[in-house]
């Protein structure tokens, strides 16, 4: 049997400016809070949420945002 390995978003913090634009795309998995610092709500990739993860991971203007395969 071959197990499914498990994705889940990475931000390199690093890199990240807080800037939103991941929230605008999907806002169940990024928040800002009112000091505008990125928190990731849900870091695991799921069937529903990839695409728009994806698109997050595309838009983000610094290339802060990953998918790590675990």
């Amino acid at each position: 049997m071959v197990q499914k390995t498990a994705r889940k978003i990475h931000v390199d913090f690093g890199l990240c400016e807080s800037n939103g634009v991941c929230m605008g795309v999907i806002p169940e998995v990024f928040d800002l809070d009112e000091e505008d610092c990125l928190h990731v709500l849900c870091d695991e990739v799921t069937p529903e949420n990839e695409a728009r993860v994806r698109e997050a991971v595309r838009q983000c203007p610094r290339q802060a945002i990953s998918i790590d395969e675990e």
